[in-house]
């Protein structure tokens, strides 16, 4: 190692232990007493000298969370606030996490002989203190809920699901009648939604029609507080009537058109000799015969048959108190469903078609599809904007 790194390494290592050490009393100046112990522990841990500043630096962040964190319990409780005890519940976890951390250092003796002092707390009692306080707490809050949500407060209910989950989540696995309330909280803050289709039209329609609309993806529809049913149940109560009314059913009558048209197309067919005054075949100067290219008229007839007919479908989903009756909601709809063929054939010479004409050949009439089919497919159309509709209806809570 030459003079130059012998100089330059205990420099470099100077300044980044007062760098470490400059950011631990950096994060004790702003009260961030919690990084600056867990900065000093990664410093200490797993090394055999322990360097004084880490060891001093740990011992003052403790003190000063400790101190902190027990003086703001006291004043918590002072207040003598029920909702407060959540908030004190944290506090003691953070404690005994703090605690678990300091405990596996101690004795922590610094290389100079410098033995720290750490005051530790029972934490165990009063943590389970806090907990039964914020569980009782929150139990509490979610049965006034639930009255307020038997009185028609759906909101009030899904809130008291909301506690009674933090309840289950954060302090008791099982707690109480808790599941009955969950269960309970679950059912009156769900909105039940039926659905049913209406023919309006004075029009008949096909019992394939309702079925497909009623087919709609129970999955998609239902949400964390919405239930969709396509048929009354006995016994439920339901929130909202949603009806999809047919008001209109037109089909166009199944119309056929013809018409005709030539192609034309000027071709060669064959050459024709240049004759004299004699009637003798000219020669070119090197002898050849001289001739000229005979260009003809061809034609071709061509009969295309257009068929076409269509099927349109209007009407509403109407959304409804089911209380009351009151309308809430109305989204008008429509969808129409065309059938088109052409068919083409053609008579006289097949290279006069143009391009156009050629595409369209070889298609023949087709069978027209049955009003019944065609009412079946708009059905097939609407679905997905029936579903869209109450998916995302506002009036439904």
């Amino acid at each position: 190692m030459n003079t130059a790194v012998r100089i330059l390494v205990p420099l470099f290592l100077s300044a980044f232990l007062l760098t470490a050490c400059h950011t631990a009393q950096k994060y004790v100046e702003s009260g961030d007493y919690d990084s600056a112990i867990d900065l000093c522990i990664r410093k200490l841990k797993g090394k055999p000298k322990k360097k004084l500043e880490y060891v001093q630096g740990l011992e003052l962040a403790y003190r000063k969370a400790q101190a902190r964190d027990l003086a703001t319990i006291e004043q918590l409780k002072v207040e003598n606030r029920p909702e407060l005890w959540e908030r004190i519940h944290n506090i003691h976890v953070d404690i005994r996490n703090r605690q678990h951390k300091i405990a596996p250092l101690t004795p922590l003796v610094a290389k100079n002989g410098y033995r720290a002092q750490f005051q530790m707390v029972e934490i165990g009692p009063m943590e389970r203190q806090s907990r039964e306080k914020a569980a009782e707490y929150l139990y509490d809050q979610s049965v006034t809920l639930l009255d307020r949500a038997e009185r028609g407060d759906k909101m009030a209910a899904r809130k008291a699901h909301g506690l009674l989950s933090d309840l289950q989540k954060r302090y008791y696995p099982n707690y109480r009648d808790k599941d009955a309330l969950l269960a309970k909280a679950r059912d009156l803050g769900t909105s039940y939604v039926v659905f049913e289709v209406k023919n309006q039209s004075g029009k008949t329609l096909p019992r394939v029609f309702s079925e497909r609309l009623l087919s709609l993806d129970k999955q998609g529809l239902d949400s964390e507080w919405r239930e969709f049913s396509f048929e009354e149940k006995s016994g439920l109560h339901y929130d909202y009537k949603a009806v999809f009314k047919v008001r209109d059913i037109d089909i166009s009558p199944e119309r056929v058109q013809e018409r005709s048209y030539i192609d034309e197309k000027k071709i060669q067919d064959g050459w024709d000799y240049v004759l004299d005054k004699r009637g003798n075949v000219m020669k070119d100067t090197l002898g050849n015969d001289i001739k000229t290219p005979r260009m003809v008229f061809i034609r071709a007839e061509v009969l295309e048959v257009h068929q076409s007919k269509a099927a349109r479908i209007a009407g509403a989903v109407e959304i409804r108190d089911a209380g009351n009756g009151n309308l809430l909601e109305t989204c008008e709809l429509a969808t129409e469903v065309v059938f088109e063929n052409y068919a083409s054939t053609f008579r006289g010479d097949e290279p006069a078609l143009s391009q156009d004409s050629k595409n369209r050949m070889g298609n023949r009439p087709l069978p027209f599809p049955q009003d019944e089919d065609m009412l079946v497919q708009a059905a097939d159309r609407l679905k997905p904007n029936v579903k869209d509709e109450l998916r995302h209806s506002r009036s439904i809570l």
